[in-house]
């Protein structure tokens, strides 16, 4: 089964956010920014879809971000999605990329240039701080320009693509909530991001 989001807010809740529906480009698109906890990361700041439930399948969205006028100087275009949130958005898994890593010159910034996270806990800095790899990779995307993603979920595995890229950014094969979590899907937004979505389409696998 397949569902062919509308690019309007109406099909969507906003938790720690705020959201509205934006032309860009002469196209419908849903802008969102974070509105709360703003100084903490990787935390629950996600639009979510109303009435779905998500196990496995393939989830498609294509998204741009740009840097708010009054985004800290770690801001990074921080952009992604959720999916398996649950009912009180307390835990889902999520993937997000950071645009200004992706064609800076330093190394290091560019091998963070996508991240996993797990929510509660499996959180950016949860892995950097015990030294824990495989949940970052560096991608080939700026700025205020459009990224098709494309994320495939499977059991505990899930593998993120970008553009027209064959092969996945990144694979993760032990998402945190494990093979049975099940939960709705939406958009996550980060510190100092403005960020857009468009042409949001899920695949239900089960």
């Amino acid at each position: 089964m397949k569902r062919i989001v509308e690019n309007t807010i109406n099909e969507f809740e906003n938790v720690h956010t705020a959201m509205s529906d934006v032309q860009l480009d002469g196209e419908n698109t849903i802008r969102v920014v974070k509105a709360d906890k703003i100084m903490l990361f990787d935390e629950n700041t996600l639009v979510r879809l109303k009435d779905c439930d998500f196990h496995n399948g393939t989830i498609k969205v294509k998204m741009l971000s740009r840097l708010l006028p009054d985004a800290p100087d770690f801001a990074r275009g921080f952009i992604g999605i959720v999916y398996r949130v649950n009912d009180t958005n307390s835990e889902f898994e999520s993937f997000y990329i950071r645009p200004t890593n992706g064609m800076t010159d330093d190394p290091v910034r560019r091998s963070h240039g996508c991240q996993y996270f797990s929510y509660p806990g499996y959180t950016f800095a949860y892995f950097r701080e015990f030294n824990i790899t495989g949940y970052e990779a560096p991608i080939h995307n700026g700025l205020n320009e459009w990224v098709q993603l494309k994320a495939v979920i499977k059991d505990e595995t899930a593998e993120f693509y970008l553009n027209d890229e064959t092969e996945p950014v990144l694979t993760v094969k032990d998402m945190k909530h494990g093979k049975d979590a099940d939960g709705s899907v939406g958009f996550f937004s980060e510190i100092g991001t403005e960020a857009f979505f468009k042409d949001l389409e899920i695949e239900f696998d089960d």
